[in-house]
């Protein structure tokens, strides 16, 4: 027996919240959130479920906690750059991550305990718009409108049944062969005319829509 139990003690030994916490991302990486549980964490670990509450309280700490390691990747506003620059360099840190943890889109404000790394995070954010001149209203609404729409699309190019530009074309082709150009007219332009072009990548329209959010946020302060 005393040749079984060596490791698990060593395993038990080297276990902590951090390393709780990492193993449950790549848990959820690997097979969605709604699939992680306490039971399958704990055999990955090579410990048993009940060892996870001394590092984390309930279910619903551990989601803090993964929520707040995520927050952690994404780059903050740097503060020596404009804010559009800053916010457009922190808006695609934000994409990538939702890429890499597509989990966490969906959950990224939806815990009662943030973490430091949540806190820190908003602030920068907030203190971005602040010093570029927009009100604390207009903050509020800028935050919602900016975050709105790298979530949404993220969502968006999550849902879509094609990961590469020759993936869209190829699909493309197998659309306009059974779409009746007369009756859907526009429909056939756009697939003939922009998706099948050479470099048409979908993932490339977050760039245009991410400066004209900017654009227009910058509108709104200087119409206030």
């Amino acid at each position: 027996m005393a040749p079984r139990s060596e490791p698990v003690m060593e395993s038990r030994a080297r276990l902590n919240r951090e390393r709780v916490l990492g193993t449950a991302i790549r848990l959820a990486d690997a097979e969605g959130i709604e699939r992680l549980t306490m039971r399958k964490l704990g055999v990955e670990l090579g410990v048993e479920a009940m060892s996870l509450y001394n590092h984390v309280s309930n279910k619903g700490d551990l989601l803090h906690g993964m929520i707040d390691a995520v927050f952690a990747e994404i780059e903050l506003p740097p503060p020596a750059d404009d804010w559009k620059t800053a916010l457009r360099k922190r808006s695609l840190s934000v994409r990538e991550m939702l890429s890499r943890h597509p989990w966490a889109n969906g959950l990224m404000d939806s815990g009662t305990s943030p973490g430091p790394a949540t806190l820190r995070h908003h602030d920068r954010v907030l203190g971005t718009f602040r010093r570029a001149g927009f009100s604390v209203a207009m903050t509020a609404h800028a935050f919602s409108v900016l975050d709105a729409y790298i979530y949404g699309f993220a969502k968006q190019e999550r849902g879509l049944p094609f990961d590469s530009g020759e993936q869209a074309a190829a699909m493309a082709h197998v659309m306009l062969a059974h779409l009746p150009a007369n009756e859907y007219p526009h429909l056939a332009e756009l697939t003939s005319q922009h998706v099948l072009q050479p470099g048409y990548s979908f993932a490339e329209e977050f760039g245009f829509g991410l400066d004209l959010v900017l654009d227009g946020l910058e509108r709104a302060r200087d119409a206030e």
